[in-house]
């Protein structure tokens, strides 16, 4: 129960600064994805299960306030979390470069399923000047805040691990 709620917690957080703080300190006019960064790094780090649920629930935050049709980002928040899940074998707390690279992939994912859901539909087919203007400079300062973000949420994670390992042991 403390996990879903310091979880919620933190996807609480993280909403309310990337719609509010970071799109008032936008630079050529994008934000990070903080979301992204979240979602991506709890499926690495925890599994696919939890990945997606984590997905699921910032992908309903961002449909509820900001999305044209219901469902629509929290499907695409799930499938992320999903996919980053793959890697949790892979994943090694002191390995930055993995995880450096699954929340880019998953940034530059979420931004082409973007493009082509709500311009490519609409006839907007020129995805060069999409790409240089908004997927890769979403892309390089969603990184720049996964460098604090991330060993946040990675110590919040050990520590949650730690209070379950004890809460175990007391039980056994």
């Amino acid at each position: 129960m403390r996990r879903k709620i310091v979880v919620f917690l933190m996807i609480l957080i993280c909403f309310v600064l990337q719609t509010t703080l970071f799109q008032s300190i936008s630079v050529l006019t994008v934000a990070p994805n903080l979301l992204i960064i979240v979602t991506a790094s709890f499926g690495f780090m925890r599994g696919k299960k939890e990945g997606m649920y984590i997905g699921l629930l910032c992908g309903a935050l961002v449909d509820i306030f900001y999305g044209q049709i219901l469902g629509g980002y929290a499907l695409l928040y799930m499938y992320i979390g999903y996919l980053n899940g793959f890697f949790r074998k892979q994943f090694f707390p002191e390995d930055f470069k993995l995880p450096m690279a699954l929340i880019a992939g998953s940034d530059f994912l979420y931004n082409c399923v973007i493009y082509f859901f709500l311009f490519l539909f609409r006839n907007r087919l020129n995805f060069g000047y999409y790409l240089s203007h908004v997927i890769l400079p979403e892309l390089v300062y969603t990184l720049l805040m996964m460098i604090i973000l991330y060993f946040i949420i990675l110590k919040v994670n050990r520590h949650l691990e730690e209070i379950e390992k004890r809460s175990e042991a007391k039980f056994v």
